[in-house]
This record gives C-alpha cells, structure tokens and sequence, in this order.
C-alpha cells in the first residue's frame, strides 16, 4: 500500500529557480527507467535526473547518491518533518521521496531536472508550486505490464520479493486517462 502526505503548497518556491522540472510518471514496469536513462544518455547535457531518497538497503551494484540517496527512516522522517521534500510515499515498508535539495542539484547544472515519481507522487506534487511538465508513460497492454513486473520480482532476492507489493495497475493506467488529472 502507497501512503504519502505534503506539508504544504508553498514548500517548492525555493526549489523552482531553474529550468522547468519534467515529471515522468506511470505504473512500475510501463518504461519509465528506459525513457529516462536514454534522455540522459542522448541529452546529457539537458537533462539531469533528480535521486530519490529512501530508506530501504541498497540492491546489489547500487551506488548511494547515483540511484538513490539510502539513508535511515530516522533521517528521511526528520528532512521531511523539517519541509525539505517536494514529495513521499511510503511502499513496501520503505519510504520514498524527492527532496528539494536533490531538484537544486540538477538546476544548478542549469539542466533540465527529470523526476520518476508514481501516481501518489503526482498527486503531491500537484499541490505544490513546482509546475512541472508532466508525462505519462504507459505500457501497450496491461498484459504486458504484468509480464515485466513479473520479470522483475524474479531478480529480486526471494525475501525481498515476498514482501513487494505492486500497486494495482489498472488503477496507474487509468489515471492519465481522467480528464484533467495530470495536466490540469
């Protein structure tokens, strides 16, 4: 289950000194990471992607501050508590989020900052002043995303992968479709 809240709608004022930030949303498995890492690879120049924070272990061959921020629940709580993420969510038992400090990083490179968030982190951050650019990446069928998820939990280590919990797909594929959902 996703669970995630906002501290409020001023808290991205700071954060919007840059280019204009591009959110890349969709369910898990629809092709998020393999848009984002061939904008990075073909525009390196343009586009910088914003890590995430979380409070779950590293994976194997996972570096700390390239594909997440890995950091203690305790920490995160505290950076959040204090207004310094744009968006959270809990999944899994783990906390996810993007902060503030992690869109300047990219900004300052006077790149545009490129964020993979899911549906619960669209929604936050539509009630924050950051005004991204929002797209939505879909896969061709349902049937596929089930295929690449299932893919998916199969590299996961046993113990990880019992645990994981995927949100429900059909929900993430339907809530582009809604008018005025993402882009209003």
């Amino acid at each position: 289950m996703i669970h995630g809240r906002m501290r409020g709608a001023g808290i991205a004022r700071a954060v919007m000194q840059g280019p204009r930030p591009v959110v890349l949303s969709g369910p898990s498995g629809a092709g998020k990471s393999t848009l984002l890492k061939k904008l990075l690879k073909d525009y390196e120049n343009i586009f910088g992607f914003s890590v995430s924070h979380t409070t779950r272990q590293p994976r194997p061959g996972e570096v700390n501050g390239k594909d997440y921020h890995f950091v203690t629940r305790e920490e995160m709580q505290k950076e959040i508590d204090a207004g310094e993420f744009i968006e959270h969510a809990e999944f899994s038992g783990n906390m996810y989020g993007t902060s503030k400090g992690a869109v300047q990083a990219v900004q300052a490179q006077n790149q545009i900052c490129v964020l993979d968030i899911d549906i619960q982190g669209v929604k936050n951050i539509k009630k924050t002043d950051l005004n991204p650019i929002y797209i939505s990446v879909q896969p061709p069928s349902i049937d596929i995303l089930y295929i690449r998820q299932s893919l998916v939990l199969v590299e996961l280590e046993e113990e990880e992968a019992n645990s994981t919990t995927w949100p429900e797909p059909s929900r993430e594929i339907s809530f582009p479709a809604v008018p005025g959902k993402i882009n209003k």
